[in-house]
């Protein structure tokens, strides 16, 4: 698989935190971002990854947890249903595992690359994807589904990601696209 320019951005990293801007008109760049975005996500062996995770301040995500791949422009849940707790990771939080409580059930409707619209029905584990990489359209962590002992736990943890974040020398191009897209 060919490797792509992208780099997940961490925790830390001020991208990660604004709320996503909707696509108003999608052209053939947002087809070429969600394909490298598909292509790092398998790179970096996840099985979901939101636009801010690469610095692109845009409601797009692409997902796949073994039923084949989406790629959502604006994706909201209209319905959700049930509950579940699992234990999440997050390649923008590496290292660090959370057990969060989201819906057991949802219904997804969204565009795809091309414009045209979906909806989709989620459960189990595809429903706390998308409800995961949505999230991050918000500029919600796993983090924030923390409770205030596990988060006095992962404490040190999550100092040091902001140390390697503060510290990381950003190419000019990847500071440009965090700041343009904030």
């Amino acid at each position: 698989m060919k490797e792509t320019a992208l780099k997940i951005k961490i925790f830390g990293e001020a991208c990660l935190r604004k709320k996503s801007r909707l696509v108003q008109k999608i052209d053939d760049s947002h087809r070429h971002i969600l394909g490298s975005m598909a292509s790092l996500m398998y790179e970096s062996s996840g099985i979901g990854l939101a636009a801010p995770q690469i610095g692109i301040n845009e409601t797009m995500i692409v997902v796949d947890a073994g039923s084949g791949l989406y790629k959502l422009i604006n994706p909201k849940i209209v319905k959700q249903e049930g509950s579940q707790s699992m234990e999440e990771g997050c390649l923008s939080v590496p290292g660090i595992c959370i057990k969060v409580k989201r819906a057991k059930k949802i219904i997804v409707e969204a565009l795809d690359e091309f414009g045209n619209a979906v909806k989709i029905e989620a459960e189990n584990l595809l429903a706390c994807v998308f409800q995961h990489e949505i999230d991050h359209l918000r500029g919600k962590l796993i983090i924030d589904h923390a409770s205030f002992l596990e988060k006095l736990k992962i404490s040190s943890k999550l100092n040091e990601l902001v140390e390697k974040a503060k510290s990381e020398k950003l190419s000019k191009s990847e500071r440009k696209s965090c700041q343009l897209q904030l």
